[in-house]
């Protein structure tokens, strides 16, 4: 689908719960719900947003169907570096499982069954975020040392792998180094993560950049097959799990503008809630300007 199509398709409210299906719901998430068909999974990302680590009330209209399309369109794109959850034919699968709803096919992948690693692995390419912060204090980045002098927003020397534990929900992730990390999930098997994580950085970047777009830091999820072999799953690239800058908007010393929920989180702190549930609703201008960072970094990537 060209991304004019893919925001004819959008809805005018937001879709928060996915509710009637046929096929036992095993999981809901703050964004996506995880229903089992028996020999796949059927992951669907509704127009769910948290900010703060709590989910607000009100939705961003078609959120889901524009994550899950930019990951579709990554998973096409990064195929020569490793294999993806997806099966591969999407329409022929929904077709099978009688999945005729357009709006539910469009926020939906059907994956394979796989054992996810039990860390989450991070990728930055800038200095900004909790990694300024860490190296306003200590020099440092999850343990990497670097240059004296950088500043804000300023590329790294080159990308750092800073993993992180999976936490339960409801709690926060935790930064962990590359031993503690191995210990986890393996010698053998961090190495390829780590090494994939790389190189799937390396190429969002550069397909990010000639889109006008920069990709500042990112979060993978990896899982392995029966066989052991290491394949990419969950959501990948998307504004919720990276940081994009506007290229033409792009200066070190400042946090630049981004495509993601970044314009909420300002919104919530201008009013001074207190982060704690429940949330405070979201003006209609915050919802409609939400979106339309998120339909941007669609419309860039896809053309």
């Amino acid at each position: 689908m060209t991304s004019a199509q893919i925001a004819a398709a959008l809805p005018a409210r937001a879709v928060t719960s996915i509710d009637g299906l046929p096929f036992p719901r095993i999981a809901s998430g703050k964004v996506r719900e995880i229903f089992d068909l028996g020999d796949a999974l059927l992951l669907t990302a509704t127009d769910r947003l948290s900010a703060f680590d709590v989910i607000l009330p009100d939705g961003i209209p078609g959120k889901g169907i524009i994550l899950t399309q930019i990951s579709n369109w990554w998973f096409a794109q990064t195929t020569s570096l490793i294999p993806n959850h997806l099966l591969p034919d999407q329409p022929a699968e929904f077709a099978r499982r009688g999945i005729t709803d357009r709006d539910l096919q469009l926020r939906s992948m059907i994956v394979r069954k796989l054992k996810p690693l039990a860390i989450e692995c991070v990728v930055r390419g800038y200095l900004v975020g909790s990694g300024w912060s860490s190296y306003q204090k200590t020099g440092e980045v999850c343990a990497h040392r670097l240059p004296a002098g950088l500043r804000q927003a300023d590329q790294l020397p080159a990308p750092l792998f800073t993993p992180t534990t999976k936490a339960p929900k409801g709690e926060h992730d935790t930064p962990i180094n590359d031993t503690q990390a191995a210990a986890i999930v393996g010698p053998a098997l961090y190495e390829k993560v780590k090494a994939a994580s790389l190189a799937l950085y390396s190429l969002g970047h550069d397909k990010a950049r000639a889109a006008g777009m920069i990709l500042a830091d990112t979060k993978f999820e990896f899982g392995t097959d029966a066989s052991g072999n290491l394949v990419l799953i969950d959501e990948v690239l998307t504004p919720d799990s990276s940081r994009y800058w506007p290229a033409d908007q792009y200066r070190p010393d400042c946090s630049p503008p981004s495509y993601d929920k970044q314009f909420v989180r300002d919104h919530l702190l201008a009013i001074k809630w207190d982060q704690t549930p429940p949330a405070p609703p979201l003006p209609a201008d915050v919802i409609l300007r939400t979106r339309e960072k998120y339909l941007a970094a669609l419309q860039n990537l896809l053309g």
